[in-house]
């Protein structure tokens, strides 16, 4: 991926320098730097969707049953065996197996830079070629309050994440935030959380914003990983001055 750094900062209207202290919570980003990201999604392999079928069609036979067996897994984690998922003991280690080869693709390249605001307050700029941004660039982290403010209301904290290596970004740690809102028109939920992977080489930026109407219509879904290197290698290097 090769992106111009002129451009990213005529994009993000930057004075690329650093000097805040950054929150301990956003420490996964280095302050006034532009980090080269990607938005990514998680391709496991072909072979997995024979397994995956398997287990709808058991679904659709038993639905409140599998109901209450999912409550037994986080999201985005295979659930615990059990002969009632539609597949023998010896499918499932298989199942397990292609699941753990689920790769990282990646889709559109990102510029990201963490800045901090003269209210006192942080955001992270994320800024897409063309001039575009993501929904990302709209939230504004009070480090005293510990919340996240969006144009939809306020983030509150959740526990810290410390996810497993098989839920669906794989081993991950980080600090996530959610709004949670239902008014007579219907509900919104907004999520936000920043972490690194579990070998420490890539941070992640994760958003999903869903609105649904008092009817129970989806109106909006929107949901966003952002991958990108630690360290020095994800860093852009600036021009050299004239």
């Amino acid at each position: 991926m090769k992106i111009s750094t002129v451009s990213a900062c005529a994009v993000l209207s930057l004075a690329c320098f650093a000097g805040a202290e950054v929150p301990k919570t956003l420490d996964y980003l280095p302050e006034g730097k532009l980090v080269k990201g990607a938005t990514t999604v998680v391709v496991p392999p072909a072979e997995l969707d024979k397994y995956v079928a398997m287990v709808e069609q058991a679904a659709q036979k038993d639905p409140d049953w599998f109901a209450e067996h999912s409550k037994k897994a986080s999201p985005g984690v295979p659930l615990p065996y059990d002969p009632k998922l539609g597949l023998t003991e010896e499918q499932y280690k298989e199942y397990l197996d292609l699941w753990s080869k689920r790769e990282f693709k990646s889709v559109d390249p990102v510029i990201l830079q963490l800045k901090k605001a003269g209210d006192g307050r942080w955001n992270i700029n994320a800024a897409v070629p063309g001039g575009g941004s993501s929904p990302i660039s709209t939230l504004k982290y009070d480090p005293e309050k510990d919340i996240f403010v969006s144009p939809n209301g306020t983030l509150e904290r959740l526990d810290d994440v410390d996810a497993d290596k098989n839920s669906i970004l794989g081993a991950w740690t980080g600090h996530e935030w959610k709004l949670e809102e239902e008014t007579s028109l219907g509900k919104t939920k907004e999520n936000f959380a920043i972490g690194k992977t579990g070998d420490g080489k890539f941070g992640l930026l994760i958003y999903r914003m869903q609105e649904v109407s008092s009817e129970g219509t989806r109106l909006y879904d929107k949901s966003l990983v952002i991958r990108y290197p630690m360290g020095e290698a994800g860093i852009l290097k600036t021009p050299p001055a004239k």
